[in-house]
């Protein structure tokens, strides 16, 4: 299931929004059927994160993967997420699972950002 953006009406405009998306530089690995593909993160929000694509990665959209991020030397989340989009550069998935014992670490990681919305913009992932 895709999440949709949430539309804001500003006079006689609708502007979509979105979770705020935090960038952030980390380390990240994509594991899915005894495949895996090291990466890295672009950016993170309350519904999922954004990854460089790895090169010859063979994901498809509706794909379920674990995405394992690593933040300094003693936070490492590891996530279920589904691919909702794939460009050239970047793969965007949406969290479908995330572990009781990672929920707190995750939501103090991402701090005010947790709760913002932001214009949507259309780029690659």
């Amino acid at each position: 299931m895709m999440i949709e953006p949430a539309y804001h009406e500003t006079g006689m405009h609708k502007r979509r929004l979105r979770h705020a998306r935090m960038r952030i530089a980390s380390a990240a690995l994509l594991n899915r059927a005894g495949d895996s593909y090291p990466s890295e993160l672009g950016d993170i929000s309350a519904t999922g994160v954004r990854v460089r694509r790895p090169a010859h990665w063979n994901g498809e959209m509706g794909q379920i993967w674990v995405v394992d991020m690593i933040f300094g030397n003693d936070l490492h989340i590891h996530v279920e997420a589904r691919v909702i989009r794939a460009g050239n550069e970047w793969i965007g998935l949406e969290f479908a699972r995330i572990p009781d014992d990672k929920q707190e670490t995750l939501w103090s990681l991402l701090g005010g950002y947790a709760d913002k919305l932001e214009p949507w913009e259309d780029r690659d992932a």
